[in-house]
């Protein structure tokens, strides 16, 4: 025998995360043998998530397996919790999108209707970095919750919509479901006093209607809320949202509307310099944001309620996150990259 001779490298292993309530695991299954076996994986191990378990049992049993990639398979929710457990790791995440908004999934330009396609670019793509967000959040009681987050933190309108949305009537229309929550917040226009302060800076008071602290900046159907945020330049974004009244509301709708425009076209850039931000508006950035509240408010963490808090301190984990994208899509992504930032 040749004493030179190396023994060959053991076949890749992935772990699966997936969320059965959200996916066909018939169908699900099969598009993984098939790619193990287009690609020489070993079988992948499953980890099931459940009623009592958003994911964070399921990650945890998985990265104890140390694979070599991570797929996770569900909504917003179940990708935030796996992230929680597998940041930092170095593990590849594959994304196959199985939720109503899948926010995160878009901005990075994954398949997001298309199982299949998602599960080949989880096991075949390149590998892009990722921010995470991280939130301690102050109760009422005294004590702290820690939640990582990878899209936005919402306050007021936007985690008023997350815990008061029927749940039946969202999965069967999807987004349309938030309608009532956001027509009867902006017709009560319901306001509350904050302080916050960003990086070193003082701290400012502030009355709004809603705050948001984005990872990303994309809404569903295409809505551009907060320009300048990306997932990869280890910062965070907020936008605060202040409207005195129907015509505050009027200008927010008119700037959501355009801003895809404003930031993303040659054109709409030049228009921008000449249209000012309404003052209904308020954008900020920084790498650590602090928020405290004089009367308990609630929050959402990636579309998901999170309870009630009287303050939150928000920061960014550069990169923490190595994430499985499509060539093609990513070289698209970067060269739109210079105009977030113009």
């Amino acid at each position: 025998m040749n004493a030179d001779a190396k023994d060959p490298a053991p076949p890749r292993r992935a772990a699966i995360v997936y969320n059965p309530t959200k996916v066909d695991v018939g169908t699900l299954r099969a598009l993984v043998a098939r790619e193990e076996a287009g690609g020489g994986w070993a079988e992948s191990l499953w980890f099931e998530t459940s009623a009592a378990d958003d994911g964070r049992v399921a990650a945890q049993s998985a990265l104890a397996e140390h694979p070599e990639l991570a797929v996770i398979v569900g909504g917003d929710g179940t990708l935030r919790a796996s992230a929680e457990v597998l940041a930092g790791t170095g593990i590849p995440l594959g994304l196959v999108p199985a939720g109503t908004g899948n926010l995160f999934a878009r901005e990075l330009r994954l398949p997001v209707s298309n199982v299949k396609a998602a599960v080949t670019t989880a096991f075949t793509g390149v590998d892009a970095n990722a921010d995470l967000g991280l939130a301690v959040l102050d109760r009422p009681d005294g004590t702290q919750t820690r939640r990582a987050f990878l899209v936005m933190a919402g306050i007021g309108l936007d985690a008023h919509m997350a815990g008061h949305t029927n749940q039946r009537l969202k999965k069967r229309i999807g987004w349309l479901a938030y309608s009532d929550p956001i027509a009867r917040s902006i017709l009560g226009n319901k306001q509350f006093d904050l302080h916050y302060a960003l990086d070193d800076e003082p701290e400012v008071a502030l009355r709004a209607h809603t705050v948001i602290v984005g990872n990303s900046g994309s809404l569903t159907a295409g809505l551009l809320l907060i320009p300048s945020a990306t997932i990869d330049d280890g910062l965070l974004d907020a936008v605060v949202l202040r409207p005195r009244g129907g015509g505050g509301w009027t200008n927010i709708g008119y700037r959501l509307t355009f801003n895809r425009m404003l930031h993303r076209t040659g054109f709409g850039r030049f228009v921008s310099r000449y249209s000012p931000t309404p003052r209904a508006i308020r954008y900020a950035q920084a790498k650590t944001m602090r928020v405290r509240f004089d009367e308990p408010q609630e929050i959402q963490l990636d579309g998901d309620p999170n309870g009630v808090v009287v303050g939150a301190t928000l920061t960014v984990q550069p990169h923490a996150l190595t994430v499985r994208v499509d060539p093609q899509r990513a070289a698209q992504r970067r060269r739109a990259a210079p105009a977030l930032a113009s």
